[in-house]
């Protein structure tokens, strides 16, 4: 459809639509007071955990691993100091050790960031420039006003300054993502050891610091994220005035910029822990036959550090990308909408209202593991987890009633290719809540996929009797297996919102699903500081049934990690539908016909870029992993008393080839995903890039969620046998034996799949839509240059 059929059709329906219905229930005040203030609290909430957490002194002495020593009666036993004590408590040693050990990790972890951030920095100068260029170009540079894109008889703001200020919210997302990451991996690196001295006082002691610790990270990302755009909103609004359509286009370089930065987290940390991880497990485990974060491994302080890089580094940025990506999406279908453009603010912030309702939401469910139930045995870990995923989607989809009521009119209309859909507000709730509540069906088949105390795991384990390949074999099936709910899921999901209120219905349930993202970030993040803390105890000589402690919060924090990945690639099939239905509507595209032989080639091209892409990812991971192993080898074959405990590893070696190998070899694959759209675009066209975009999206979700899933199944696999809890898991042990060895070699293939390419997948197909939305007016206007020439 034409720009001008578009244009008479949105006069149409929106004159026709202009005064139905009443305006919102809560004043405009009323949101720029709510957003800013749910904003702070979810900042004063995490600043409380982190207190909470800090109690726990990491130095010698009688009150370490206490919060004071004063008496005073406190919840989950932090009172009852010399009850259940365990020989040695107060070691110096061992808290002295576990202090060292935390610093190393610590140290790696901030040095190999700021080699990362170096690099990235660099990219994220010459990618803001050529924003600024490409979109500059739209108009010839000219600071004359333009009509605007879906009403041409209204006059907007220049090109140019859509250039300017999308070129200043990339920068802006880009430095909240990397801000984001680092933050998370400073907390988890101070809290790793603490909750090592507190499991030796009791699991549930243990469990609510890391717990605590995960929540620090979870509500300073979702606040701090919401804050950010906000204060952005209001600033750009500044100069745009009445042009929200400009306004928010502008603000779409926020989610590129997020999602930029978390590429290259996910994909350098993925590398860095995977490479350090399998080279620790194939040598120590299986060819020496020690424990696991036994000292001895050269490649262990490696390991830990690669949880914190790209577990949680890593995970932090991408989580935050498809926050920004599915705000700005929902807000740049909404500009165009009737309350876009009667210049509604309050059901304008629908979208960024939602998030605050979900701090709010996350902070009350939070303490419900933290303060109104005590875990008391390692088989309530794991129940206590998910309890946080159902009360706080029971919870949310209160809160989504009670925001859908009053910040919305009580009818309206939202952009549909060129039309005006009415939507009622009741509809728009249950957008949101099909996209919350699929991300709990999503959230627990992935739990019965990957988590041990369920039948496919335990069946990949009892496949590891006859050796490693039927191992490999059943993984491989579970994870195809694992895409079929998930995918229903979407799919209902996309129909449902898509029918009652279009795009923006899509847009919305990616929101309502990352709603309660702050939950979902506490839960993810507790998984990497538990394996730490297990890592730690190792290290420490601290006894066995401390490891075992640490050992049952890993393997409850593995599945935790394994939802929360779930969440994520959910989040981003429905974050690139919104983005991919914003992109056709601005590049002025009326069909996508799939039979037309421009759209059909990008859909092939599409659909192979995932295999492409985790075929790069896999390689450096095996690359790297490969200099790992020769290294460890070489340790232990020439370091005199290594074996026996009499000298020390290089640890340092382990780490520069971890460090190195990252850096070198993210960039290849981030290369792939931020060049692939611009070189569609401007050489082939807006027609055959909406075919790479689909064919990506349909593709890359698929391959992401058998990924994640498979590697999460191999790894507890492993995990089930050596703790060896009930007859059957007994039988396939000990650690040592042929079963456990088949199921290490299961583990170190799962690594890159479940920790590299499966989380990456997400990122590729939400950063290629969102990339192509920021330049498709200069893909409208310049590009399909070869078609041009032919």
């Amino acid at each position: 459809m034409s720009g001008i059929s578009c244009s008479f059709a949105f006069r149409l329906f929106w004159g026709r639509w202009f005064d139905m219905g009443a305006s919102s229930i809560l004043p405009d005040l009323g949101t720029e007071i709510l957003i800013p203030v749910c904003a702070v609290i979810g900042i004063a909430f995490s600043l409380v955990q982190w207190i909470l957490v800090s109690r726990v002194k990491l130095s010698p002495g009688r009150d370490s691993g206490a919060p004071g020593n004063n008496g005073a009666a406190g919840k989950n036993g932090y009172a009852d100091y010399l009850i259940e004590e365990e020989e040695g408590l107060n070691d110096h040693n061992v808290v002295v050790k576990c202090a060292e050990i935390q610093n190393a990790i610590s140290e790696g972890a901030t040095s190999f960031l700021f080699t990362e951030y170096q690099y990235v920095g660099n990219f994220m100068v010459a990618f803001a420039i050529l924003i600024f260029l490409f979109l500059g170009s739209v108009e010839g540079f000219r600071m004359k006003s333009q009509p605007c894109t879906y009403d041409l008889s209204r006059m907007c703001k220049p090109a140019l300054a859509t250039a300017a200020f999308s070129t200043l919210s990339f920068l802006l997302g880009a430095v909240t993502s990397v801000v984001s990451g680092f933050l998370g991996m400073k907390i988890a690196t101070y809290a790793n050891a603490r909750t090592t001295l507190e499991a030796r006082k009791g699991v549930g002691k243990a469990f609510i610091t890391a717990f605590r610790s995960g929540a620090v990270m979870g509500f300073l990302l979702a606040a701090n994220g919401l804050l950010v755009l906000y204060i952005a909103i209001n600033v750009f609004k500044l100069y745009y005035g009445d042009d929200w359509g400009g306004l928010f286009e502008a603000i779409t370089g926020y989610g590129l910029g997020g999602s930029s930065m978390a590429l290259f987290g996910r994909v350098g940390g993925g590398i860095y822990t995977k490479a350090a991880d399998v080279g620790a497990d194939l040598v120590g485990k299986v060819e020496r036959n020690i424990p696991e974060d036994d000292p001895r491994n050269p490649a262990v302080i490696a390991d830990n550090v690669g949880d914190n890089v790209g577990d949680i580094a890593g995970m932090g940025s991408d989580l935050f990308g498809s926050y920004a990506e599915s705000s700005c999406a929902a807000l740049v279908v909404a500009s165009i909408s009737s309350f876009g453009m009667n210049h509604e603010l309050t059901p304008m912030l629908y979208p960024l209202i939602i998030s605050s309702v979900g701090i709010i939401v996350c902070l009350i469910t939070t303490l419900f593991a933290t303060d109104f139930f005590e875990i008391k045995a390692v088989d309530e870990i794991e129940p206590s987890l998910k309890r946080q995923l159902i009360i706080s989607t029971v919870l949310m989809t209160i809160g989504i009633g009670v925001v859908s009521w009053i910040a919305l009119p009580p009818s309206f209309t939202i952009f549909n290719f060129g039309d005006q859909k009415l939507v009622k507000n009741w509809q728009l709730f249950l957008c949101v809540a099909v996209g919350l509540w699929a991300g709990l069906i999503i959230g627990f088949v992935t739990e019965y996929y990957t988590s041990n105390a369920y039948s496919p795991v335990q069946d990949v384990a009892d496949s590891c009797r006859t050796g490693a390949a039927t191992n490999v074999i059943f993984g491989l099936a579970l994870g195809y297996k694992s895409c079929i709910i998930p995918i229903f899921a979407i799919a209902i999901s996309i129909f449902v919102s898509f029918s009652f209120a279009a795009m923006y219905g899509i847009a919305v349930a990616a929101l309502g699903m990352l709603s309660t993202i702050a939950t979902g970030l506490a839960i993810d993040a507790y998984g990497p500081i538990s394996d730490n803390a297990g890592g730690i105890a190792e290290m420490a000589g601290m006894s066995h049934r401390i490891r075992e402690r640490t050992d049952a919060l890993d393997a409850a924090g593995n599945t935790t990690a394994a939802i929360g990945k779930g969440f994520a690639i959910g989040s981003a099939a429905l974050v690139s539908l919104a983005l991919f239905g914003a992109f056709v509507s601005r590049a002025a595209i009326s069909t996508v016909d799939v039979l037309t032989p421009k759209v059909f080639i990008g859909l092939l091209v599409g659909a192979m870029l995932p295999y492409w892409f985790s075929a790069m990812t896999m390689k450096s991971v095996g690359s790297a992993a490969l200099k790992m192993v020769e290294e460890v080898r070489r340790q232990f074959n020439t370091i005199p008393g290594l074996m026996e405990g009499t000298s020390k590893p290089d640890y340092a070696t382990c780490v520069k080839i971890s460090t190195d190998a990252s850096i070198k070899e993210m960039i290849p694959p981030g290369a792939l995903v931020m060049l692939t759209p611009l070189i569609v675009g401007i050489f082939f066209g807006v027609e055959t890039l909406s075919g790479v975009l689909a064919g990506s999206l349909v593709s890359g979700v698929q391959i992401a969620i058998s990924a994640s899933n498979t590697g999460g199944a191999w790894d507890n696999a492993k995990k089930y046998i050596e703790a060896g809890g009930s007859d059957h898991a007994r039988a396939l042990g000990p650690k040592g034996s042929d079963p456990h060895k088949a199921a290490v070699i299961g583990d170190t293939i799962g690594d890159p799949l479940k920790d590299t390419s499966g989380p990456s997948l997400n990122i590729l197909i939400k950063l290629m839509a969102v990339e192509s939305l920021v330049f498709a007016p200069f893909f409208a206007t310049h590009g399909g240059l070869l078609f041009k020439i032919f």
